[in-house]
């Protein structure tokens, strides 16, 4: 060690490295070299947003996953899990640094036994391991693609820290050991286990013999040596002698069975749990859930372990009650059980001393610290045996973490997190203030400033608790829940009374509004109907709240609701939007008890279905709706005529938006603009308003791996909180307004963003095709035959716009072109009074960008409509009748004329062209050769395969797909 090192304790820690790349990743210049405890939490922290989207703080940990403690020496530090990022939490500081790295959810992780390095990994197809440093929080390694077909389930660093075990959760699973300190992206040892070991899913190293590791699954424990240069495991097995194995066993439980040996699990009455090495000799200690301990003293002879006698394995039973978990520190072993009681035992399994005041319940992990005190336990002899004793963290099934000072026999609970599935949040309207609840039926309110929790609430007659929404005001909260109940509480006290509980809806509640003005409440539930209630002001008494009633609006299920006002400001409006694509507007003023009136339903599209909607920012002096559909495509409606004004291309990371909302300015917005928050399947997102198709002025991140529920804002626009559901965590993010724009900056100017979204970009074939019909748009307008001197001018009139539309392969509906041309002739209107009759180049480019499909046609679209529409009856790909197919044009959707299907068919199949005074039935009679006459039953086959369809009616050759899509511009 240099003489430097012998000065910096702290950098002692480090493995040694094994290339020199190595050498001068972990120099005397870099953050994780010079790094010391301090240096993850200092006690000034300035933080520098970078970011549009920084995560700021992680409610709710993986109760599946152990608690590790990293200090507990000057300050409380402990390691968890939650969603897909790992959390060092320091109790002491009440802060958080949150390890970013995976884009799914983290299966597994653990800690080196100096604490000082932290491996994580997921379950992904992409199987990402990451090393970090838990003095700096910066990741030093990262294994990718360790095991593609299935991901990661068990992960262990060796003793020295120098190799990291991973163990893969494919069909027929693998083991790899790793030298994570080289720069080698392929494993030093790599092993496939047989399946009839059972499924293994946990694995760690013997920390006093890097050479040896150790898995168990509820059945089998196998022993592994690298000592021979390679990867080679047996299973852990009794030689059956005389009588051994006579206790009954669930053989459709556990069918692996081997008949020359003693069966593991009726020695061990039940279920394996996780096994760990003796702290000294070459033994192996398992504990089952019948509250029973197996030890297998084992040989160095690997070939040998395969056949233990029974004297070498010895069975003891310690309690009647499961052990859930063993692990070994200094010289005892420690067990955990279902009730929550800690024990300590001896190497002679003698009771120590024990922990069951603290009434917790089932014990998930134990973590003991690296730091020491001497003291000592009393027993019944007369001298005193001196203990080296340790503080340990407990973490329960029910994500309650306990720190435990065992020299003072006390139990202090440094977390307390949800343990259930959370589907709402929402935020005070003028106060710091997130609530959250979940489905165990606990409303907690957190004070997203202070960081901490300060108030909640156990309803013990509902349950689900489904939708939360605090009023404009801040005066009441009001609560869903899975029942269809609705409670009204005292934000402040959490109590409610008696009066405000309505239990009328028997389905569970999907969405909640107020309306601006807190007078009236709706609510959504999955049941497809909207119920109504309504503030009730008496002289006599405060406000009270009143069940107006319920309406089947739609008959499918609802997807949003959304309330307003009138273009005079004063009266509320109301609307909901269906998955039957209808927007219903209701007339409050004339509603009454048990009477809710409609004023008017518009279907708003075609073949998309709606998923979310929400006002429109004030551009201009019309008032517009914005919804979004799972074509990825935004329309804005004028909330009067309820007519389509624009249509914009959406956000396309991988899956539609489901949720969006129109963020309050605040301190931090310098540059004066509107911003639009929404989440898709598993993301949460901004956009820079107004929409206009950029795909650079939105930007977003994967929040919730398995899928985020809901999100909601903060009153000053700071902050975003997402509810994960199944994931049990309420992540909150910091906006940086000022990253966004940059980022949208850097995008382009003007056209440029869009050039990108074009084939080939604004160099490629494409667009040069583009420019070409567009001038020849310019002359067709002039006619094709005139000889007067040309005028042409930079925009082409709009009766041009549909046909150079088709020519660039995207084929609008007629309630589509009505749109498109809606779209141009009023974009002006409100602010000049005059239509729009032309379009220039730029104009077009943006047009046909946000109105063609996001991803074109792709083959399984094809292939779901000849399976809804097709007869599969005789087996095999099903196939169309031709007479269905042209009754389906004539009569379904948009119904084509008989003329204008001939003309279609004429041009699809190659006819000559249409003569001057002939109809297109005369001319589809004919060929090119005139003495040929063609029908449509002639030509078109009597049943019609997808191919046949693709390839000869369309014209679409294999050659035309790309990633499983067609060209837009063939």
């Amino acid at each position: 060690m240099s003489g430097a090192e012998a000065q910096n304790p702290e950098t002692s820690n480090i493995p040694q490295c094994q290339s020199e790349a190595d050498k001068l990743r972990l120099t005397r210049e870099s953050q994780v070299y010079t790094a010391t405890r301090e240096t993850l939490f200092p006690k000034e922290i300035t933080r520098t947003r970078t970011h549009a989207l920084s995560l700021d703080w992680v409610n709710g940990v993986n109760s599946t996953l152990p608690v590790y403690m990293l200090q507990d020496h000057n300050q409380l530090v402990f390691l968890y899990a939650g969603a897909h990022v790992a959390i060092i939490y320091n109790h002491t500081t009440n802060s958080q640094h949150i390890l970013e790295g995976h884009s799914s959810s983290i299966s597994c992780l653990c800690v080196s036994q100096d604490r000082r390095w932290i491996a994580t990994a997921d379950l992904s197809t992409k199987s990402t391991v990451i090393i970090w440093d838990s003095y700096s929080g910066i990741p030093v390694n990262t294994l990718f693609d360790c095991h593609r077909d299935g991901g990661v389930i068990a992960i262990a660093f060796s003793g020295d820290t120098k190799q990291l075990v991973t163990l893969g959760n494919e069909k027929n699973q693998c083991v790899c050991i790793w030298a994570w300190t080289n720069d080698s992206n392929e494993p030093l040892w790599v092993t496939e286990l047989i399946p009839e070991y059972g499924y293994q899913n946990y694995i760690i190293f013997n920390p006093n013999n890097s050479t040896q590791l150790l898995s168990t699954s509820i059945s089998q424990v196998l022993f592994y040596s690298t000592a021979q240069g390679n990867l080679q495991y047996v299973p852990l097995r009794i030689i059956k002698l005389g009588d051994a194995a006579t206790l009954e066993l669930n053989a459709s439980l556990f069918p692996h069975t081997t008949p020359e040996y003693c069966n593991i699990l009726k020695l061990a009455r039940g279920p394996l749990n996780p096994s760990v090495f003796h702290w000294q000799d070459l033994k192996v200690l398992t504990p089952t859930m019948s509250g029973i301990i197996m030890i297998w003293d084992l040989m160095e002879d690997l070939a040998s372990n395969q056949n233990l006698s029974r004297d070498r394995v010895k069975v003891i039973s310690l309690q009647d009650h499961p052990i859930t978990l063993l692990t070994v520190t200094d010289s005892c072993i420690v067990t955990g059980d279902t009730r929550g009681h800690i024990n300590f035992y001896d190497e002679n399994m003698l009771l120590l001393t024990w922990y069951n005041q603290f009434n917790l319940d089932t014990i998930a992990s134990i973590s003991f610290s690296k730091e020491c005190s001497q003291g000592h336990l009393e027993d019944c002899t007369i001298e005193a045996k001196p203990l080296l004793s340790r503080n340990f963290v407990v973490a329960t099934v029910s994500s309650m973490m306990v720190h435990v000072n065992v020299q003072k026999g006390t139990c202090q609970v440094i977390l307390q997190e949800n343990c259930d599935t959370i589907n709402t949040v929402a935020c005070h309207p003028t106060q710091p203030l997130m609530v959250m609840g979940n489905h165990k039926g606990t409303l907690k309110v957190w004070d997203y400033e202070q960081k901490r929790t300060v108030r909640s609430k156990v309803f013990e007659k509902e349950k689900e608790i489904q939708c939360v929404m605090f009023d404009p005001q801040g005066r009441h909260l009001a609560v869903g829940f899975g029942s269809g109940a609705i409670h009204f509480l005292d934000p402040n006290t959490l109590q409610s009374n008696p009066k405000e509980c309505f239990d009328t809806p028997k389905d569970s509640i999907s969405h909640m509004s107020f309306s601006s003005d807190s007078r009236y409440l709706a609510t959504v539930d999955v049941g497809k109907a909207i119920t109504i209630f309504r503030s009730q002001t008496n002289d006599d008494s405060p406000p009270l709240w009143i069940y107006l009633g319920r309406y089947r609006s739609h008959y499918k299920p609802i997807a949003d609701l959304l309330f307003g006002v009138h273009l005079d400001g004063i009266k509320p409006r109301l609307f909901t939007l269906g998955m039957d694509r209808m927007l219903v507007e209701y007339d409050l003023e004339n509603s009454d008890m048990d009477q809710i009136v409609i004023s008017s339903t518009k279907r708003i599209e075609q073949s998309a279905v709606p998923k979310c909607m929400t006002w429109y920012p004030p551009f201009s002096a019309e008032q517009f709706v914005v919804i979004s559909s799972d074509q990825y495509k935004m329309k804005l409606f004028n909330s009067t005529t309820k007519k389509c004004r624009k249509t914009l291309l959406g956000p396309t990371y991988g899956s539609p938006v489901k949720k969006m909302e129109i963020l309050p300015t605040c301190e931090g917005n310098e540059t004066g603009s509107y911003y639009m928050a929404y989440i898709t399947e598993d993301k949460l997102g901004l956009q820079i308003l107004p929409l206009d198709g950029n795909p650079f002025k939105s930007h977003a991140v994967v929040c919730h791996p398995t899928g985020v529920s809901t999100f909601a804002y903060s009153h000053d626009g700071r902050f975003l909180f997402t509810a994960g559901g199944g994931d049990c965590t309420v992540l909150s993010w910091q906006i940086s307004y000022n990253a966004l724009e940059g980022a949208a900056a850097l995008g382009g100017k003007d056209l440029m963003p869009f050039y990108t979204l074009l084939e080939g970009g604004k160099d490629g074939k494409f667009y040069r095709e583009i420019e070409d019909f567009f001038y020849y748009c310019q002359i067709h307008n002039q006619g094709l035959e005139s000889m007067d001197t040309r005028q042409l001018s930079t925009k082409i009139p709009l009766t041009e716009v549909i046909p150079l539309m088709r020519a660039l392969a995207y084929f609008p509906t007629e309630e589509e072109v009505e749109d498109m041309l809606n779209e141009i002739k009023l974009s002006k209107y409100a602010e000049t009074g005059e239509y729009t009759t032309d379009i220039n180049l730029e104009e077009l480019i943006k047009l046909y960008i946000n109105h063609r499909p996001a991803f074109g046609i792709s083959i399984s679209e094809i292939t779901e409509a000849f399976r809804v529409l097709g007869d599969a009856s005789r087996g095999g790909p099903p196939v169309l009748p031709r007479n269905e197919l042209l009754e389906l044009l004539q009569v379904r959707g948009e119904a084509m004329t008989e003329d204008e299907l001939a003309e279609c068919f004429t041009s699809l199949l190659g006819f000559i062209e249409v003569q001057e005074g002939e109809s297109p039935e005369q001319q589809f009679c004919k060929s090119e050769d005139e003495s040929q006459e063609y029908s449509l039953e002639s030509v078109i086959p009597e049943e019609i395969s997808m191919k046949i369809f693709t390839d000869h009616i369309l014209g679409l050759p294999p050659s035309t797909m790309r990633g499983g899509h067609f060209s837009q511009l063939e």
